[in-house]
C-alpha cells in the first residue's frame, strides 16, 4: 500500500485515496474529447476527483457531507470549489459544463430524486457535452438483501436505501437524455458505466 493511500485510511476516508476505475475511464473519456472543465456531484472526500485535477480538467463539487469537503480541503486545496448541499437542490450555479462524472451515487435516490437528479444534470452540460454514471447492478451479490422497499429498492446497510438497475431500467431513464454507451465496470460491486451526450 502506498504511502498516500495508507493516509486516507487512517484518516477515516473509508474508500481510501485511490480514485474508482470508473473515474479512469471518465478521465480517459474527457481527455479524448477535449474537456476542460466538469461536475463532480457526489465529490465525497476527493478521491476521484484527483484524476481529474492531474490531467488538468477543473473541477466543481457537490458535497453533502462539511466533513467529507472539509478533508477534501486537505487534497485538493482551497482552489477546488465545492459546493456544500445535497443533489436533489442542484443546480448551485448557472455554469455549463462540457463533463459531469457521478459514482456511485443515483442508485441512492429516489424515482422522483433520480429523474430530477439527471434532468439538472443534462440541463448543466454545454452542448456535445458528456455526463458519465456509475451505479450498482443487479448483478450484485447483495441485489435483494435488506428489506424490500420498492421495485429493485432495498433498505441495507443500516438504513441506506439501494436502486438496483439493469438494461431496462438504464434505457427507460437515460434514453432521452442522449444515452450513448452502457458498459459493465468492477468496483466494489458490478456497476454499470452510463454515458450520455447532450
Amino acid at each position: 500500500m502506498e504511502f498516500w493511500e495508507r493516509n486516507f485510511i487512517e484518516k477515516g476516508e473509508m474508500w481510501g485515496g485511490r480514485p474508482a476505475h470508473s473515474a479512469h475511464l471518465a478521465k480517459d473519456l474527457f481527455i479524448g474529447e477535449n474537456i476542460k472543465e466538469i461536475l463532480i456531484p457526489g465529490f465525497g472526500y476527493g478521491r476521484n476527483g484527483h484524476v481529474f485535477l492531474d490531467h488538468g480538467i477543473a473541477v466543481t463539487g457537490i458535497e453533502l457531507s462539511n466533513t467529507a469537503i472539509e478533508i477534501a480541503r486537505k487534497y485538493v486545496g482551497s482552489h477546488t470549489i465545492i459546493h456544500h448541499g445535497s443533489v436533489v437542490d442542484m443546480p448551485f450555479d448557472t455554469k455549463k459544463y462540457g463533463g459531469i462524472f457521478c459514482y456511485a451515487l443515483i442508485h441512492l435516490l429516489g424515482t422522483e430524486e433520480r429523474a430530477k437528479f439527471i434532468r439538472d444534470c443534462y440541463e448543466q452540460l454545454s452542448d456535445d457535452g458528456y455526463m458519465i454514471f456509475t451505479t450498482v447492478s443487479k448483478q450484485a451479490n447483495i441485489y435483494r438483501q435488506g428489506t424490500a422497499i420498492g421495485t429493485d429498492r432495498f433498505e441495507m446497510f443500516g438504513g441506506v436505501s439501494m436502486f438496483f438497475y439493469d438494461l431496462e431500467s438504464i434505457r427507460s431513464e437515460f434514453e432521452k437524455y442522449g444515452l450513448i454507451e452502457i458498459k459493465e465496470v468492477e468496483e466494489n460491486y458490478p456497476f454499470y458505466l452510463i454515458i450520455c451526450k447532450k
